[in-house]
């Protein structure tokens, strides 16, 4: 097939606009759903297995490691061993867990969607160990921190489908492409904003309640009369006194 990977224009540099790269999402996910909705998992989505023909479209490649869902014997004969890229691998195979299913491929195509729009990987480190220990543990940088130009239903459409709890993330290659269809025409994304709406009010939530603690608080109000009143009477009350004992000395004169 002529044409370039996704990887080898990432290696010249290239960081794509939020556009090019949601339509060659798009289509890797046309091709997962097809593969998933048969009952296959390709298990290793990365760059380097995205095909860019010369007319801009996406073929995935290299199956290597694909199997079934439901190979319930090569599920238990790699149990406990991490299979997939570093780079895109997603948490349960890294944990070597045996019912991985479809949304360990949606995990990978968000990390590669990731790299995509920022022009790096969503987690580094010196050793692959290391890198994959931040998959697991390390909370993901929102993409649109790195890529100020992103939109906000863009990046959290990558934060969804990068969720470590894959409870969390899209449950369907469908749904995900009805996002991403959402996204192609300026529409914020319908599965991913739920998540986004409650990140919001967190956020709202704690900055109000750490304001709240950081106010002193208020002098307690006297439940008298001011103070200035208690004055003012008590020294009309000692000139009256005064006065009184002026007149008294000038009456006895």
């Amino acid at each position: 097939m002529e044409g370039n990977t996704v990887y080898d224009e990432l290696a010249e540099g290239k960081v794509y606009s939020e556009a090019e790269a949601i339509q060659i999402v798009r289509q890797v996910a046309e091709a997962l759903k097809h593969a998933h909705d048969r009952g296959i998992i390709h298990r290793d989505v990365k760059p380097k297995n995205i095909m860019l023909t010369k007319s801009r479209v996406a073929k995935l490649a290299d199956m290597g490691l694909a199997r079934a869902a439901t190979d319930v014997e090569a599920a238990m004969a790699e149990a406990g061993r991490a299979y997939g890229t570093p780079y895109y691998i997603s948490p349960e195979q890294i944990r070597g867990e045996v019912d991985v299913d479809g949304r360990a491929d949606i995990y990978s195509l968000g990390a590669t969607f990731f790299h995509m729009v920022t022009g790096r990987v969503p987690f580094e480190g010196p050793t692959p160990s290391a890198v994959m220990h931040k998959h697991l543990k390390e909370p993901l940088t929102p993409p649109d921190h790195i890529n100020m130009q992103l939109t906000a239903g863009c990046a959290a459409t990558i934060e969804k489908m990068m969720a470590k709890r894959r409870d969390e993330r899209y449950r369907s290659c469908a749904e995900l492409i009805e996002d991403l269809d959402l996204l192609a025409r300026g529409e914020p994304p319908r599965y991913a904003q739920i998540a986004l709406d409650h990140q919001v009010f967190d956020n709202l939530a704690r900055g109000e309640a750490q304001q709240y603690e950081r106010q002193p608080a208020a002098p307690a109000r006297p439940s008298g009369p001011p103070m200035a009143l208690v004055v003012t009477l008590g020294v009309i009350a000692a000139l009256s006194l005064l006065g009184n004992i002026i007149l008294l000395v000038v009456l006895a004169v």
